[in-house]
């Protein structure tokens, strides 16, 4: 009897030590990323962020008189920054439905990639999680610092132009399949956006071949890397627009990334060279 009282003490405390495991878990992972039963506390966390003010919020976009497609829908796909994951979830894709009057859809999944690397994947939920009877207007891709951070195979540009010549397990096969499927599948332009530049050599070459991309598609692409002036911020600006390297605040979205971005796609879609 003393025996299965013991036993039964024994698992009373190690399920109660799992449990307070798990609560602590939840709790880190509320507070450090915003996600799970306790995402408000790291919501608490990211609006005391100076960037992440109410003053910087989407819904104070002026919007645009003779914007173009306004009323279309336009399908954002991406990772954390297309999420808006380090401002409240308010980013790019917020930003254009205020400014152009769009209809957004936005397929964003922090921490994912354009190559094919499982269910969560650029492709797979391009395939699985978008609606591919919608009457999108324009497809904007992120072109995702995963992918690098990830170190995914950068691949070769394919000869052909059909679905079965890209290799969707390396990134540039990935980059050409969403662009053949989206024309096929919408008939409507895509453009890729890039980050802005950050200390990573190998995401720069990533943008140097989606710019060849560009040659072979005629993709639009919105270039916030290569410009020297646009990247030249001075130190407080970039502790207001930037969370990190690779993720802005409200602030750096609507003050910094998306003015750039809407004048390259206003010129690109109007038929002028970017």
């Amino acid at each position: 009897m003393k025996k299965k009282k013991s036993r039964k003490k024994t698992m009373i405390t190690v399920l109660a030590i799992v449990l307070v495991l798990l609560l602590a878990q939840n709790l880190f992972i509320g507070w450090r990323f915003s996600y799970g039963p306790f995402k408000a506390l790291g919501d608490m966390r990211m609006a005391k962020i100076s960037g992440n003010a109410a003053s910087y919020s989407m819904s104070n976009v002026e919007p645009l008189e003779n914007a173009p497609l306004t009323g279309g829908k336009v399908l954002f796909l991406g990772s954390s920054v297309t999420y808006g994951e380090k401002s409240l979830r308010e980013g790019i894709p917020e930003y254009f439905a205020a400014r152009m009057g769009w209809q957004i859809t936005k397929e964003a999944v922090s921490g994912t990639t354009l190559a094919d690397t499982g269910k969560n994947s650029y492709v797979q939920r391009l395939l699985n999680k978008v609606d591919s009877q919608e009457k999108y207007s324009l497809v904007i891709v992120q072109l995702s610092t995963n992918d690098v951070g990830k170190k995914q195979p950068l691949g070769e540009i394919a000869a052909g132009t059909d679905l079965a010549d890209f290799d969707t397990k390396t990134t540039t096969g990935a980059i050409e399949f969403i662009i053949r499927y989206a024309r096929d599948t919408w008939g409507c332009p895509v453009a890729f956006y890039t980050n802005a530049r950050y200390d990573s050599e190998a995401y720069g070459a990533l943008v140097g071949r989606v710019l060849e991309l560009q040659e072979k598609w005629g993709i639009g692409v919105l270039n916030l890397w290569s410009d020297d002036g646009f990247n030249a911020i001075s130190d407080a600006d970039r502790s207001l627009f930037m969370f990190d390297q690779v993720h802005p605040t409200k602030a750096g979205y609507r003050e910094w990334w998306c003015p750039e971005m809407e004048r390259q796609l206003c010129q690109w879609l109007a038929g002028t060279e970017t």
